[in-house]
């Protein structure tokens, strides 16, 4: 691949081709679909989903949001698109999806379909994946323009878009065919991860449902300290000391925020102290289902946990990890957290201190502890590669078209 300069070409491309692009309307290369389901050859009802494209919106949310009486709804192919309107943060012009899961389909009026006509449909889609037809359905449908969650743009506006493609089939072959490439690779590695992430869980039930172990309270195994309370005054530039608290656990995993609060290092305790392989547990949140949320702390820099956060010491970390991933902890949460309906949910350390567990052996407990340690090291280095695809995804998308 080279990059160009040229502002009618992409700033990406496959060696070998220097032709200019053309520019086409999208009326022009397909054609509006309008057919009805008059003879109910679908009973499929259809959603996009900006990430899983058209799927079926009972499963997608649990139940069916279309009317009852599909006849008048339109019938979608496999192969045609689909533009939906509805507007998010994440899509700030809606999203265009091919039917790629189903034969037929059926979909409510409010979306505009089409077909390719005299173009690529593997390059359309992946084109749509894109963020570059973003700017012609801003000159379309401007701010202002906004109406109950849906872009005011109407299909002749819509089919007037202009899209700069290659001008033979044999460009738009190949970025499409790159592309789709990549996209299985992300596929095949996302289905690892995600078989990771279940043999994880299923370990854990096993292991943990163990009833011959010997039963202790939490606080025999476990040190817990309630975090740094600071106040406004205390608070410095990043020179001062670094306080996490629940935004910085996510995931599961401890990460550092742009945001995050820093206090003058003579407010702060010992006591209030991260050291390398403790854990960091939400004590309390005006969100109840964030209380109780954890991670391992696998920095060694000098931190302090935050006011409504509990953190936790042990003798063996990666073992207590485990078990605060296990239905034992969950069991505990839901039996202990206070609060919610409009008040703040809260963990006593009281409370978990005197809570029963079973717990092996310590020869037993490290064995435990370093397996799912050494598991959890692997679904982070196979995270990092999705993320890593899915980025190079974005490159490519944002630098092979125009």
């Amino acid at each position: 691949m080279t990059k160009s300069d040229d502002k009618r070409v992409p700033a990406l491309r496959f060696k070998g081709f220097t032709d200019e692009w053309e520019q086409r309307k999208l009326g022009d290369i397909t054609k509006r679909i309008s057919r009805k389901n008059l003879n109910l050859d679908s009973t499929l009802p259809l959603t996009i989903s900006a990430q899983y494209g058209l799927v079926d919106q009972r499963k997608f949310f649990d139940k069916q949001i279309a009317s009852k009486k599909l006849e008048n709804y339109l019938l979608l192919k496999n192969g045609e698109f689909a533009y939906n309107k509805s507007y998010s943060k994440d899509y700030p012009f809606g999203a265009i999806k091919r039917l790629n899961n189903y034969k037929l389909g059926v979909l409510s009026t409010l979306y505009i379909a089409f077909k390719p006509v005299s173009i690529n449909t593997d390059y359309l889609e992946e084109y749509f994946d894109s963020t570059k037809w973003y700017k012609e359905i801003y000159k379309r449908a401007t701010e202002g323009a906004r109406n109950h969650g849906l872009l005011n743009i109407s299909p002749q506006d819509f089919f007037e878009l202009n899209l700069s493609i290659p001008n033979n089939r044999i460009g738009q072959e190949r970025i499409s065919k790159i592309l789709k490439l990549l996209s299985l690779v992300i596929t095949l590695q996302q289905r690892k991860l995600e078989q990771l992430k279940t043999i994880k869980q299923e370990l854990i039930k096993r292991v943990f449902s163990n009833h011959n172990w010997e039963t202790v309270r939490f606080k025999d195994i476990v040190q817990l300290n309630r975090g740094l309370t600071y106040h406004p005054s205390d608070i410095t530039n990043n020179a001062g000391v670094r306080v996490l608290r629940s935004s910085n656990i996510q995931n599961s995993k401890l990460v550092y925020n742009h945001d995050d609060v820093f206090v003058k290092k003579n407010i702060t305790d010992p006591q209030h102290s991260l050291r390398q392989y403790d854990i960091l547990i939400t004590a309390a949140n005006g969100t109840v289902s964030l209380v109780g949320k954890h991670a391992l702390y696998l920095y060694d820099d000098e931190n302090q946990a935050g006011g409504f956060m509990i953190l936790l010491h042990a003798k063996n970390p990666f073992f207590i990890n485990c078990l605060l991933d296990s239905d034992w902890y969950k069991r505990q949460l839901a039996r202990l957290i206070t609060g919610g309906n409009g008040s703040i949910g809260n963990l006593k350390i009281s409370d978990l201190q005197k809570t029963l567990v079973k717990i092996p052996k310590d020869s037993i407990q490290q064995s435990i502890g370093t397996t799912f340690y050494k598991l959890d090291q692997k679904i982070e280095l196979k995270e990092k590669k999705v993320i890593n695809l899915n980025n190079l995804k974005q490159f490519l998308l944002q630098n092979m078209f125009i």
